[in-house]
C-alpha cells in the first residue's frame, strides 16, 4: 500500500546548513504565533493560529544539515476533529545534491481519511513553498496568512 501521509519536496540553491537553520526558525516562516524554543534537541513549543489551531511540538530528533524531526505532543483544531495531530510526527528530511539542497517535508499521520487533511495539507504546501522556501531563498518568508 502507497504511504498516504501528506509529503511535499522543495530544491533550492543554498546550503544544507542554511536549510536546516530555516527550519530551526519557525517562527520566522510558520504564520502564527510561536512560544518556547525551536533550536535544540528536546526542545519544546506551542504553535497557535488565531482560535483555529494549537499544537505542541517537542523536537525529537535534529541531525545537523541532515534532518529535523517534531514530535506533536497535544493539539486543538477548531475546524475539525480537535486532536488530530496529536501523535503525529512532522519531519524535514535534508540532502545535499551538490550545488543544491532538497527538503522533503512529511507530515506522517495526516493522511487522507482525517478530517483536516485537505485544510491541513493545503496549509503545509503554503506554508512550506510560501513560508520556508522564500525564507530559504530570499531571507524573508511571505506571510502566508491573514
Amino acid at each position: 500500500m502507497k504511504n498516504q501521509d501528506f509529503t511535499t519536496t522543495i530544491i533550492v540553491e543554498q546550503t544544507p546548513k542554511q536549510v536546516f537553520d530555516a527550519i530551526n526558525n519557525p517562527q520566522a516562516w510558520w504564520s502564527g504565533e510561536i512560544t518556547g524554543n525551536t533550536g535544540k534537541l528536546g526542545d519544546e513549543f506551542t504553535y497557535r493560529y488565531k482560535e483555529l489551531h494549537m499544537s505542541k511540538q517537542r523536537i525529537v530528533e535534529m541531525i545537523p544539515g541532515k534532518k529535523v524531526v517534531w514530535l506533536v505532543t497535544d493539539s486543538q483544531l477548531n475546524f475539525a476533529q480537535k486532536d488530530e495531530w496529536t501523535n503525529t510526527k512532522i519531519i524535514f528530511e535534508i540532502t545535499n545534491l551538490g550545488s543544491q539542497t532538497q527538503v522533503k517535508f512529511t507530515h506522517v499521520g495526516l493522511i487522507p481519511n482525517i478530517e483536516c487533511f485537505n485544510d491541513c495539507s493545503n496549509a503545509w504546501g503554503q506554508l512550506i513553498l510560501q513560508g520556508l522556501f522564500r525564507l530559504i531563498t530570499k531571507g524573508k518568508a511571505e506571510k502566508v496568512f491573514s
